[in-house]
């Protein structure tokens, strides 16, 4: 008698699978963003504004 493939576990492991790489995903971008909100070219306010 062969056994049946556990076709539950496969399927939660793919959608844990999934939820980790979403995740990763997500704290990349925050990373990236955090990273462009400290660079000084980003924010053009930081500039003097010119004598009128």
């Amino acid at each position: 008698m062969s056994k049946k493939p556990n076709y539950d576990f496969q399927k939660r492991q793919k959608e844990l699978a999934r939820k980790q790489k979403q995740e990763e995903k997500r704290a990349r971008k925050r990373e990236e963003e955090q990273q462009a909100d400290a660079t000084p070219e980003s924010a053009p306010e930081a500039l003097p504004e010119p004598a009128t």
